[in-house]
């Protein structure tokens, strides 16, 4: 255990940190914007709306339930799995391991959500006209982030180690 408690553990913590205030910040500023106002639309732009929406679910809504036992259900396995992508920081170095900090860090601000709230606030709309993207909030930025890196890693980095 005393291993990892050096220089890298320490700035590896920041980089989490920092990814999960920045989350908290960004969400505990549009759920005050939203009880000042009594508006869950927050603000309007050509290609950026700002809509306060509750999700039961996982990434972009998918799976929410109206039960709560699968609500607990599916909580219990986002722990699981970020704990396993806890392992994973611990077990990798590089890109990788940069990759999975981001995953972990929007991971645990999410799951603060779930157990706090029973649900995750999502505020980020974006559109092209009347075609609107999932919305999503900073948290789901930097897991995305994290899964792309990872994929651009195992594809076209050790493609590259191959030839």
């Amino acid at each position: 255990m005393v291993k990892y408690l050096n220089k890298n553990f320490v700035i590896n913590f920041l980089i989490i940190l920092s990814i999960f205030v920045l989350d908290r910040f960004s969400k505990i500023y549009v759920i005050f914007q939203n009880e000042k106002s009594l508006s869950t639309e927050l603000f309007e732009s050509k290609f950026l709306n700002i809509n306060l929406i509750w999700n039961e679910g996982i990434a972009f809504g998918l799976l929410s339930f109206d039960q709560k036992l699968y609500y607990n259900l599916l909580t219990g396995l986002i722990c699981l799995i970020t704990l396993i992508i806890l392992w994973m920081i611990i077990k990798t170095k590089g890109l990788e391991k940069f990759a999975f900090m981001m995953v972990f860090g929007g991971s645990i601000g999410n799951i603060f959500d779930r157990l706090f709230y029973s649900s995750v606030p999502d505020f980020i709309d974006l559109h092209i006209n009347n075609f609107h993207w999932f919305i999503f909030n900073v948290a789901d930025i930097f897991i995305t982030l994290g899964v792309i890196i990872l994929i651009y890693s195992e594809i076209l980095l050790k493609k590259k180690h191959e030839i």
